[in-house]
């Protein structure tokens, strides 16, 4: 069992930068590909982001690339994403889940966190 448990979103200007945490329980951390996704309102919920356990891969949306990184510490169960030059279009809510890499198929995502915040303003 993992539970997931997201921080670190809020309210920032178009061009900032805001880092997200997500916080896991659980002695198989380390073995599992973590995601960050996000879902903005009427809008399905899409991949942003991607590690591999090790940490050694990475993937990230095309929307995404280059403004934001994905990392983790095994160390402390927690993995993380920074977002730079955030756009309005970013406003939603984000979400960590295990799962396996490469796929952005929502339902091989086994544990979800509860999400937090992110709003952009203009």
């Amino acid at each position: 069992q993992v539970q997931l448990v997201e921080s670190g979103g809020g309210l920032v200007q178009a061009g900032g930068s805001l880092r997200l945490s997500c916080a896991a329980s659980g002695r198989t951390f380390s073995s599992r590909a973590m995601g960050w996704f996000r879902q903005a309102p009427g809008k399905e919920r899409d991949i942003v982001a991607a590690i591999s356990g090790s940490g050694n891969r990475r993937t990230y949306a095309d929307s995404v690339k280059d403004r934001f990184t994905i990392s983790r510490d095994n160390a402390k169960n927690a993995v993380y994403l920074q977002m730079d030059s955030l756009k309005p279009e970013g406003t939603a809510v984000y979400f960590c889940a295990a799962g396996p890499f490469g796929s952005g198929n929502l339902a091989e995502f086994r544990y979800w966190g509860q999400g937090t915040q992110v709003t952009v303003s203009s």
